[in-house]
């Protein structure tokens, strides 16, 4: 089954833990998952521990957003050095 990078997706990025308390993850919701993984991949540090997108009823992980990221199939034109 072909991922559909024209889906809406929301990304979670882990904040630092707190000394007294779990920290909540960061949430931001992108209009395709396309734009979800350009964000996640060329403006932030992916491989942070904890780092997940959302699209629809699938989770993906760090590894699989920068394995949609270098897709033949990925719809952006890709940044010099991610």
């Amino acid at each position: 089954m072909a991922f559909d990078y024209n889906s809406p997706a929301e990304l979670f990025m882990p904040k630092r833990k707190s000394i007294r308390r779990r920290a909540a993850p960061r949430y931001r919701r992108f209009a395709t998952a396309g734009e979800a993984i350009r964000f996640a991949v060329e403006e932030m540090p992916i491989r942070t521990l904890g780092a997940w997108m959302q699209v629809g009823d699938e989770r993906f992980d760090s590894d699989e957003i920068c394995r949609l990221y270098e897709s033949s199939d990925y719809p952006f034109r890709r940044d010099a050095a991610p």
